[in-house]
């Protein structure tokens, strides 16, 4: 890369002058609707829903600045994008506190916590987790190849976790009805949950396999498969539920063969 002229570095600073006025207002209203939460804790699922979507604004605006960086000094700020990746960390949070972070749980033990939040109808709930793929999708771009690319795997894995429990289960039958105004979006948000369960079962195994070698993350990539085995079970979708039982029985199987192998080679 080739010196920063001074012209460029002020044209940068002008840029950045200008867009963190909207990234601090947009903060100082996340911390307004923080606060508005503790207050008054009524509501706290709307206010966490809405709490979560602003994030994603602030995070929008840390993203911004970097693509500024880019364009202007071909410089990836790493600053920015840390900025954005911990907005986008609060917003899953939000979420998570919402409808809990429950990757393969039954129904019953958070269908309260989504009857808090009946309201946020079907329509919103998938424009949500539209917002929030693309937020994720945009900073992993951003980062490129980097020392962050396996810590994007838990954060995939988190984003499956709360679109799945967005999903309404008790009414998803009626809403994918033909006659539901519900039925698109309802067939899009379950989509979506089922291939980022696939794809978070994936990355978590190709994590183990080329990263980390910890057993804990094959055994949460089997985790992933068992949850959208209990999720085909509810659908009535028998051939997939068998496939993911045997898929899950042939993950397993290699795991414990794994660490038999590891033990035995301690053992030496």
């Amino acid at each position: 890369m080739g010196k920063i002229s001074q012209e460029q570095r002020s044209r940068f600073f002008e840029k950045v002058k200008e867009y963190r006025k909207l990234v601090d207002g947009r903060i100082a209203k996340e911390k307004t609707l923080q606060d508005l939460l503790a207050q008054d804790p009524s509501a706290a699922g709307y206010k966490r829903l809405t709490l979560a979507e602003e994030a994603l604004n602030v995070a929008s605006y840390w993203m911004l600045l970097s693509n500024v960086s880019t364009s202007l000094l071909g410089i990836k700020n790493e600053d920015f994008l840390a900025d954005a990746r911990k907005a986008i960390a609060r917003a899953i949070k939000q979420l998570e506190d919402t409808v809990t972070a429950f990757i393969d749980a039954p129904f019953s033990d958070y269908e309260e916590k989504l009857a808090e939040i009946a309201d946020f109808d079907p329509d919103a709930r998938y424009r949500l987790l539209r917002k929030f793929g693309f937020a994720i999708r945009s900073l992993e771009d951003a980062y490129g190849s980097s020392k962050w690319k396996w810590s994007f795997v838990e954060l995939w894995g988190k984003y499956a976790t709360v679109a799945k429990n967005l999903l309404d289960l008790k009414n998803l039958q009626a809403n994918l009805d033909f006659s539901s105004q519900y039925r698109e979006s309802s067939m899009n948000h379950l989509s979506l949950v089922k291939r980022q369960f696939q794809q978070a079962a994936d990355r978590y195994r190709e994590k183990y396999e080329i990263y980390s070698n910890k057993a804990e993350d094959f055994r949460t990539a089997i985790l992933f498969l068992s949850a959208l085995r209990r999720l085909n079970a509810l659908l009535g979708e028998r051939d997939d539920v068998e496939e993911l039982k045997r898929k899950i029985e042939i993950w397993n199987a290699k795991l414990e063969g794994d660490i038999k192998k590891r033990e035995e080679r301690k053992e030496r």
